[in-house]
């Protein structure tokens, strides 16, 4: 029996090495192929947040290999597990409209007037991000601006594909904007608001919303370094921010296919822009071109791709990536002309910053009052790390404080 207990002890201990052996050779690895430029606000806690992002990305792999789960569950399990206790400021409702999961955050002090309205739609790159991941970033909205936010629990990808999320944020939407007398909010003051992928959903909701007569005008929409279009990831920012965390360049391809169809096997021609005929990425040029990024943002080094053309069963399983509803930067001037007033946030170290700056183009160019932030420190998620402990983002909180 003492032998038994012996070899099961050296098992384990082998094992356990192994393990942590694996996961430090794949976090080395990442960590080795990423890039913090001297720019960046706060690096060493920028690399403190990577490698633990990463260890969790690459303890779900393991998971997943040996079949006791699939690394999204693991990765959304630990994103989420984190639970906040009752607010002394807000009411917290978990509710449900028109089916789709909401938190509503409602101000306890008495309000003379009407309040406004946010609602809000997290981000994750469509594939993670739920209620709980946001809510500190909720509450804080909702206590500092004194609004009634209403954070959207969308169903994700891939299980869930485009339109999924889309659609059950608008949805939502819909029914707040025709339910708003029951949670004291002026139906003249409902703004939209998102980050990252969500900023994504909030303009394609924005849009969709733009033509409806049966509803109250959108106050506002706020999109905090959203992700635009699926076009073109040779931009400038894509180019100069590749390997900067939290957000790379070949993983914004993956979540757009995932998102898309669930399928990340075309990801190679995404990224070289081959995914797409010639003629309709020259169509839509006049909106999504590094001609149309100021020459201040492309001297850290940019290199003008060359167009490539795709193959039919390519572009088959790529071709909704042109719809507004997906990529809202190619909706017509008609639909942007009738947004709200607009804010847009950006980072410098950000791969999707110039998916922010051509739309602030468009609606500029559309007569649409644009109020434009952008974090020359910052970096992708920086918002969400505003109030994380002794991780906190002095350029979060800033941001942050210009959102309020």
């Amino acid at each position: 029996m003492a032998v038994f207990y012996t070899l099961l002890v050296l098992f384990l201990a082998v094992f356990v090495a192994g393990f942590i052996l694996l996961v430090m050779g794949a976090i080395n690895f990442d960590f080795s192929n990423s890039e913090i430029p001297p720019g960046v606000n706060q690096p060493v806690k920028l690399r403190i947040v990577h490698i633990i992002l990463i260890s969790t990305a690459v303890v779900g792999k393991i998971l997943e290999n040996i079949g006791i789960c699939s690394q999204v569950s693991f990765v959304r399990y630990m994103q989420s597990r984190k639970t906040l206790g009752l607010d002394a400021k807000l009411f917290i409702t978990d509710l449900r409209f028109a089916k789709v999961p909401v938190r509503i955050y409602q101000p306890k002090v008495p309000s003379a007037s009407q309040r406004r309205g946010v609602m809000f739609f997290h981000g994750g790159g469509w594939v993670f991000g739920s209620l709980e991941t946001h809510e500190k970033l909720c509450r804080s909205i909702a206590r500092e601006s004194e609004s009634v936010v209403v954070s959207v629990g969308y169903r994700l990808a891939p299980e869930h594909k485009y339109p999924a999320a889309y659609e059950d944020c608008l949805n939502a939407t819909i029914h707040f904007m025709k339910n708003v007398e029951h949670y004291g909010v002026d139906p003249a003051r409902i703004i939209i608001c998102g980050d990252s992928a969500g900023g994504n959903l909030a303009a394609a909701v924005s849009q969709t919303l733009a033509g409806r007569s049966d509803l109250p005008k959108l106050r506002a929409q706020i999109l905090i370094y959203p992700g635009l279009q699926a076009l073109d990831f040779n931009l400038p920012s894509y180019q100069q921010n590749q390997a900067v965390p939290l957000l790379f360049r070949e993983r914004a391809a993956f979540y757009v296919l995932q998102y898309l169809n669930g399928d990340a096997s075309n990801m190679q021609e995404v990224l070289e822009g081959s995914h797409l005929p010639i003629d309709i990425t020259l169509n839509y040029r006049k909106w999504v071109s590094p001609d149309n990024i100021p020459d201040k943002f492309k001297v850290r080094g940019y290199k003008p791709h060359v167009l490539l053309d795709c193959t039919t069963e390519v572009y088959e399983t790529a071709k909704r990536i042109c719809e507004p509803s997906l990529c809202p930067l190619l909706a017509e001037d008609a639909i942007v002309q009738q947004l709200p007033e607009s804010f847009i946030l950006t980072c410098e170290y950000d791969v999707l910053r110039d998916d922010g700056l051509l739309y602030k183009k468009r609606l500029e160019d559309n007569g649409v009052r644009v109020t434009w932030y952008h974090l020359e420190d910052g970096f992708h998620g920086i918002i969400n790390s505003f109030n994380s402990d002794w991780l906190s983002f002095s350029s979060g909180k800033r941001g942050l404080d210009n959102i309020v």
